[in-house]
């Protein structure tokens, strides 16, 4: 058995491939923020998985202590005169001309800064060696302060990191959690690496304490935890670098959104993943776009993931009015605990799941297949309260709610589409999560999108991604050699990142006709601030010459290049479940009506709609909008100018404005 478990901030997503017949089931339980493993647990007490069942899991618990600032009580140790580094960071401002703007606070506060007297120059060698009696000293000031967990980022230690290894080698001695970032991250630029070592080090005792009870629980299946680059690694390497998976959630839905579309054979998508917290957005011609440029809650974080725009609308956005008395909704979410209101545990605030109660488009008495029972009474009474504040009915204030919602979504698909010259009429919409369906069509077409898939098991898309994700490994060195350097200068740090590339996944049980080594160029003219990523070629001059022409709209072969890093991403390969194809069949899918209802389409429509049951539609099955498709976990909602055809995958692809 192969199970893929992503916790949400509203539901936990089980999927699950029984081997070796290859059946996929899936389904939801209510999260648990406090303890997340409590709800890992029931569902894994439900499925009673048999010995050696492999367990690849999303976690949120990372980022979760980082946006709520519960992380480990945090010390920073660098070279002499940097103690500062956390503070000042890059003194950007992120809003020009607000003079009140606020930056964000380092998770280190300047009482847990501390120096060493070192120093080693741009060319990693020594000046000043570490000074002798650092690591007593540091000891007693660690303990003196109640320090759980140290981030270590001494100056160009990724040219010489022995003074790091001393230090650390000493404080885990000493009972510390220690990250070093010569083993987080071995890159130049000494801001960015210090933020992504102090990330590591503030989640590291969460995430190993939550990993650590959850092995214990589980012995003796195997553990993966899913990153943030599309990939997973073992449980004991996420312990270890805990950063690496802040993102894993989103990134398992889009590694299985393009599992779905290579089966399809569709290659540009944007995905769209919308639960109950939030709203995840990437684009992908054929692979994921990778980036090592990302950030959290305002904070540089610098390892591989995959691009992804991240807005706060979901099935549990809180809808209330602003300062200036304008519908807002989100990014403020109900969660599970009390949940929208119509849940009936308490919540008393209208959300988007709420509205669409109100509107007709979700069935009460069918959410999540009848396992939870929906209070139409409810969620019309706190429309209501918000209706009269606006001065409109409870259906008005419903509509509005959805159309700001969809708004909000819209335009994160336009920020990494639109704006950064892709055109979405090029692109496929992929929607899933358990709230993507009801707002698929209105999104997509909002930004001019004229096709949208949604998959059968579109709900729990995020887990089933964990189950088809690769073990993944990056690695990164910084070099800074001239674009005139010989190839084999090059290779030389190419090929001992190989090597560990090689190591590390044999020893996560890969065979090497598994394994596909990728090697990289980080590369730009000289004077240049930031760079460009691509494969390593003989002439990769000319190679960069055209990308950047590409991405800039100029370039200047007369210019010079310098190499700034390299890079190697270790891939292992693991099977994936095949996609059941069947063939198509008749249009008419008169076979899965279930009835007819009343759903608002506006203030002053509602007509009766089909509503068909999603597991009786069969491939070839034509269906007309205005129409609702019920699955057991989510909902897809067919406005006045779609149509949608079952394909032989089961997959259901809508044509967005054709009538």
């Amino acid at each position: 058995m192969k199970i893929g478990i992503d916790i949400g901030g509203t539901f936990t997503d089980f999927v699950v491939q029984d081997e070796p017949a290859g059946e996929i089931r899936s389904f939801k339980l209510p999260s648990t923020p406090n303890a997340p493993e409590q709800a890992v647990l029931l569902g894994l007490e439900r499925l009673r998985p048999g010995p050696d069942t492999l367990i690849v899991h999303g976690s949120t618990v990372a980022t979760n202590a980082i946006l709520e600032r519960k992380g480990a009580r945090t010390a920073f140790i660098t070279s002499e005169g940097f103690r500062d580094l956390l503070t000042i960071g890059r003194q950007n401002r992120r809003e020009l001309y607000d003079f009140f703007a606020d930056r964000p606070e380092p998770l280190v506060p300047p009482d847990l800064c501390f120096e060493v007297r070192e120093r080693v120059d741009y060319r990693g060698k020594v000046l000043i060696a570490l000074e002798e009696g650092a690591e007593r000293r540091l000891i007693q000031e660690l303990e003196e302060g109640g320090v759980e967990s140290v981030a270590i980022c001494l100056l160009f230690s990724f040219l010489h990191p022995q003074h790091e290894s001393r230090l650390a080698g000493a404080l885990r001695e000493a009972g510390f959690s220690v990250s070093a970032s010569s083993d987080v991250l071995a890159e130049f630029r000494e801001y960015e690496r210090a933020s992504t070592t102090a990330l590591n080090a503030y989640v590291m005792p969460a995430m190993d304490g939550y990993l650590g009870r959850l092995e214990t629980e589980i012995r003796p299946n195997k553990l993966r935890v899913m990153q943030s680059n599309g990939g997973s690694l073992s449980a004991g390497q996420a312990r270890e670098q805990p950063a690496r998976a802040v993102l894993s959630g989103p990134a398992g839905g889009v590694i299985g959104a393009l599992h779905i579309a290579r089966s399809a054979g569709i290659r540009n998508v944007i995905t769209f993943d919308m639960g109950g917290t939030s709203t995840d957005v990437s684009l992908a011609e054929g692979d994921p776009r990778q980036t090592s440029e990302g950030e959290i809650d305002g904070l540089p974080l610098r390892t591989p993931m995959i691009e992804i725009h991240t807005v706060g609308s979901g099935g549990g956005s809180i809808a209330r009015l602003d300062i200036g008395g304008s519908l807002q909704v989100g990014p403020e979410s109900a969660g599970s605990s009390p949940g929208p209101a119509c849940y009936g545990l308490g919540g008393r605030e209208p959300t988007v799941t709420d509205a669409n109660l109100v509107l007709g488009r979700l069935d009460p008495k069918r959410y999540l297949g009848g396992e939870m029972k929906l209070s139409g009474d409810v969620a019309f009474a706190v429309l209501e309260r918000l209706g009269e504040q606006l001065g409109v009915t409870a259906v008005s204030a419903a509509l509005g709610i959805v159309r700001v919602a969809n708004a909000n979504m819209a335009r994160a698909i336009r920020l990494i589409s639109t704006e950064r010259g892709h055109d979405p009429r090029d692109f496929l919409l992929i929607s899933f999560g358990g709230a993507g369906g009801l707002h698929a069509c209105e999104v997509a077409r909002a930004v001019g999108i004229r096709r949208a898939l949604v998959p059968s098991r579109a709900s729990t898309l995020s887990a089933y991604g964990m189950l088809v994700a690769d073990v993944t490994r990056d690695y990164v060195q910084t070099v800074m050699l001239s674009g005139n350097a010989s190839l084999d200068a090059i290779e030389e740090p190419l090929q001992a990142l190989v090597s560990q590339g090689k190591k590390d996944l044999d020893r996560e049980g890969i065979l090497l006709t598994q394994m596909t080594l990728i090697r990289e160029l980080d590369l730009r003219y000289i004077g240049q601030s930031y760079e460009l990523t691509l494969p390593f070629q003989a002439d990769y001059q000319r190679a960069f010459h055209a990308a950047h022409q590409v991405a800039y709209g100029y370039s200047d072969a007369q210019l010079r290049i310098e190499v700034v890093n390299v890079r190697v991403r270790a891939i292992g390969h693991v099977t994936k479940p095949e996609i059941a194809t069947e063939d198509l069949g008749v249009e008419n899918p008169s076979a899965a009506l279930l009835e007819r209802r009343e759903v608002r389409l506006d203030q002053s429509t509602s007509p009766k709609l089909p509503v068909y049951d999603g597991d009786q539609l069969l491939p070839g099955n034509r269906l007309e909008g205005p129409a609702l498709v019920l699955y057991p976990d989510t909902t897809l909602f067919l406005g006045e100018t779609e149509f949608a055809s079952m394909d032989r995958f089961r997959n259901l692809i809508v044509a967005v404005g054709a009538q």
